[in-house]
């Protein structure tokens, strides 16, 4: 009896999480499959059986290009950016939060905070290519002050700023829900002992907060490692324009513009597997390095 109450208990389980693992084979593993036409000269009419071998031409066209490595390099000062302004946000903010005594207020705020990351980039560029655009909101305001109009948007040196500060002001509150939620599983009864000693919310926050959000942000920042190469392309596409693109063009954006535009189909593959060997070696490092430093992994 009791084994068959566990073989159910078991097939019961299984086909809960059947969804999830049917997605992931089917939208990706399944197309990991795609990635040997960057080894190929990829026809369309001919599919990846029968298009011409090339074995590592298309990472040689990749390396030997000088606009790839600035577009490169473009890529990784805003996801250094990102990282530097936009990781800790989501940790401070939290940390804020929890200070925050009065529960409906707390709820009002959060609920305020993360509300932008359910709007689409669509959205979210109309609205702020109007306010920092030439005649928009913010050059409005400038007059009071007697300053020149400045169209922020077309501007080398503000675009970068915007395109970080937006993308923190977006997400952070989800981000921040996280670390809240860890904060909420951590046990009440060390901070009355903390009290007990005397102990300060600062040093509370110090030695018992941030050790026992250790974990937690260790794996969110192993896991933002992987993705150092990947940008926002939908932010950056509203964004981008001519007048920047020395500075805004990323890595995915050059990828949708030479692969879904200009039909180099082989090219751009061998570009994303390489963005993807990258994430992964990064990654798998910086696990290794975390294990070995604080004993906290991914696996």
């Amino acid at each position: 009896m009791i084994k068959k109450i566990q073989a159910n208990h078991r097939l019961a389980v299984f086909l809960i999480a059947l969804p999830g693992i049917l997605h992931f084979l089917i939208f990706k593993y399944i197309p990991l499959l795609g990635n040997i036409i960057a080894f190929e000269n990829y026809d369309l009419f001919k599919g990846m059986i029968h298009s011409s071998w090339v074995g590592f031409e298309h990472f040689e066209k990749m390396f030997t290009y000088a606009e790839f490595f600035h577009i490169l390099q473009n890529t990784l000062v805003l996801a250094l950016y990102s990282i530097i302004f936009g990781f800790p946000a989501p940790l401070l903010l939290s940390l804020l939060l929890n200070e925050i005594r009065l529960i409906w207020f707390k709820k009002q705020v959060q609920t305020f905070l993360y509300l932008p990351h359910f709007l689409s980039w669509i959205i979210v560029g109309g609205i702020f290519l109007n306010l920092l655009g030439i005649e928009g909101m913010v050059n409005n305001f400038m007059d009071w002050f007697g300053l020149s109009h400045i169209d922020f948007i077309t501007q080398v040196d503000y675009f970068r700023g915007i395109l970080v500060s937006l993308g923190i002001w977006k997400d952070v509150g989800w981000g921040m829900i996280i670390y809240l939620a860890a904060i909420a599983g951590i046990n009440p009864s060390l901070y009355e002992a903390a009290v007990v000693d005397g102990a300060s919310r600062w040093r509370q926050i110090w030695h018992i907060t941030l050790p026992s959000l250790m974990p937690a942000i260790v794996v969110l920042f192993l896991l933002r490692i992987g993705h150092l190469l990947d940008s926002n392309v939908e932010q950056v596409l509203v964004f981008l324009n001519p007048l920047v693109r020395d500075v805004g063009e990323v890595i995915d954006t050059y990828v949708y513009r030479i692969g879904l535009l200009g039909a180099q189909f082989s090219y751009s593959t061998a570009i994303g597997l390489f963005k993807s060997i990258i994430g992964f070696f990064l990654i798998v490092g910086l696990n290794n390095l975390s294990k070995k430093l604080t004993g906290d992994s991914i696996y």
